[in-house]
């Protein structure tokens, strides 16, 4: 066959021919008619044009200005084809970009909790124990003060709620300052003197103030003689004759009894602390008898004491 004939292949398909040069072997166009524009070849390269195997160096030029300017060639070509990129590609990339920063710093920013991260998971559970007892009591704390709101706004039976309120306080008042009769859970207290070692009124005080300081509501003291006087807060006791007492001006005998009304368990420990009241009396040879009462009964009443000087603030 001629040579610009094409050629057969063994599978009876004419060979497909490769790219037709734009030019001759001189450089000048190519002369048959339907050969392809040089400049449509490549509709789809860069603008600039990468020579692989650059001429070599002129005399005046160095390899380090040859390497810039292949740099300088490819941005070119990089750049063009970022150019033809679509705009919803550019966006993508952008989101991409605020997404992953946005993961990098919420995991920076927990791993360097110090809260968190010293925290032991018993300690983290016991917290949140804690925080859901306390929002139940102030859940709790906060539906009883709506509710009490409610009925002092609700016209008459605000006022009643209001003279039950006050009538309340009154009564509590009135078994603090010893005006009033009491009952409730209790202990009874009895001193005996051992020979000639007698009750002082030392001993008598230590034991109400530590009853007081564990939660007693009221008191009285007996005498064996059957005198019974209530203990309030402007209680005082001197010592008497023969192992006397006075209490509030009035004159006891011994063995002395305290009744009082509070939590039994709790006044129980006060008084038998190290160093407390029973210690003390049993090292100078008495004796400290401490029973529970279920219901103890404090019935002596102290006369209303009238303020000269002090005054209310309105």
């Amino acid at each position: 066959m001629r040579g610009d004939e094409h050629t057969e292949t063994g599978t009876g398909w004419p060979e497909q021919p490769g790219p037709l040069p734009a030019t001759g072997p001189a450089g000048e166009p190519d002369p048959r008619p339907d050969a392809p524009d040089p400049d449509e070849l490549s509709p789809l390269a860069p603008e600039v044009e990468v020579d692989p195997e650059p001429p070599p160096a002129t005399a005046g030029e160095s390899r380090l200005d040859r390497t810039a300017g292949r740099q300088f060639t490819s941005a070119l070509a990089l750049f063009g084809g970022w150019r033809r990129t679509s705009p919803a590609t550019v966006m993508i990339f952008v989101l991409l970009a605020l997404l992953g920063f946005t993961l990098v710093e919420q995991l920076r920013t927990t791993s360097t909790d110090p809260t968190t991260s010293a925290a032991r998971q018993e300690d983290l559970v016991r917290i949140l124990y804690d925080l859901n007892a306390r929002e139940d009591r102030l859940r709790q704390d906060i539906a009883a003060l709506e509710d009490s709101l409610r009925q002092l706004q609700s016209g008459e039976q605000g006022r009643q709620a209001a003279l039950e309120e006050a009538a309340r306080r009154a009564d509590e008042l009135g078994v603090l300052a010893g005006t009033l009769p009491a009952q409730g859970p209790g202990l009874v207290v009895r001193f005996e003197s051992g020979g000639a070692a007698a009750i002082s009124a030392m001993r008598v005080l230590d034991a109400v103030q530590e009853l007081r300081g564990a939660g007693a509501e009221a008191m009285q003291i007996s005498g064996g003689d059957g005198v019974t006087v209530r203990i309030i807060a402007s209680t005082y006791f001197l010592d008497g004759e023969n192992g006397s007492l006075f209490v509030d001006g009035r004159l006891l005998t011994g063995p002395y009894t305290i009744t009082v009304i509070g939590d039994p368990a709790t006044m129980r420990t006060a008084l038998n602390i190290p160093g407390g009241v029973v210690a003390t009396v049993d090292g100078d040879g008495g004796t400290v008898i401490v029973e529970d009462r279920e219901v103890a009964e404090v019935s002596a009443l102290h006369a209303p004491i009238e303020l000269e000087h002090a005054r209310p603030i309105t």
